[in-house]
């Protein structure tokens, strides 16, 4: 027999599963999609929605189409504004998108993933990428993951204990896959500053990242990027310019 406490904690995890799956739903989503998604019982998704909607965390759009609710935007758009990260990264991130003509981004290390914490496109004049603010990519195959890796990992053993026992997928032929030479590739930032992804994560991308730091001698709180599409803009026309990069990120301006 279940214990109370046992759930509970269940309850509360269904709840939990059910907000994220609508957040992956924009437009709406009905029950059965809910309950197919999560493969729950209709009566536990509902019993969930009736507690996200008590909290105005989810609303109902029309008969049985069920959305975020308003209060659960406001509550996560107020929490990252309040952020000190957002003060001090967005005028970066605009700073970087208007020099460069490219997309700028700030992502944090979670494991062995990147986080994208915050991102820039420019006005114009430039193709979009896919990455969104809130989305993740391995730490591996990108110019702020291997930054990062960098400044947090302190030897092979260790590196290959955050990526794990599982093969790192090839997403293009540049992308490194072998923990030995993603290891030296590390060494290598480390001494340089900066990283770079060569095509490794997108084909057609190109990337280079510095670390951002909230004064000298501290450790990285995150890392920002200039992603650009190479043909118009080659990752040794990228590297060539990293010390403006590196001004813009310390918060200055370069002439």
């Amino acid at each position: 027999m279940t214990s109370p406490e046992a759930a509970k904690l269940v309850g509360s995890d269904r709840v939990l599963a059910v907000l994220i799956e609508l957040a992956e739903h924009p437009s709406g989503a009905t029950l059965d999609e809910l309950t197919q998604a999560l493969q729950s019982p209709k009566s536990t998704i509902h019993r969930a929605l009736t507690s996200l909607r008590t909290a105005r965390l989810a609303t109902q759009l029309s008969r049985g189409v069920y959305v975020l609710g308003d209060e659960f935007i406001r509550l996560a758009f107020e929490n990252y504004a309040a952020r000190p990260d957002a003060a001090i990264v967005e005028p970066i991130l605009r700073a970087l998108s208007d020099r460069f003509g490219e997309t700028a981004h700030y992502a944090v290390l979670e494991g062995a993933d990147v986080v994208y914490r915050a991102k820039v496109d420019p006005s114009s004049g430039a193709v979009r990428l896919t990455s969104v603010v809130g989305g993740r990519n391995p730490a591996y195959r990108t110019a702020v993951g291997k930054l990062l890796l960098a400044d947090t990992v302190a030897s092979e053993g260790e590196l290959r204990r955050v990526l794990g026992a599982q093969p790192l997928e090839k997403r293009t032929p540049n992308t490194v896959t072998d923990p030995a030479a993603l290891w030296s590739e590390l060494q290598r930032t480390r001494e340089l500053g900066y990283a770079v992804d060569d095509q490794e994560n997108e084909p057609g991308v190109n990337c280079i990242a510095v670390p951002l730091r909230l004064g000298e001698g501290l450790p990285a709180r995150g890392a920002v990027s200039v992603s650009a599409l190479a043909f118009r803009l080659p990752l040794t026309d990228l590297v060539a310019r990293v010390n403006e990069l590196r001004t813009i990120a310390a918060g200055g301006r370069t002439a």
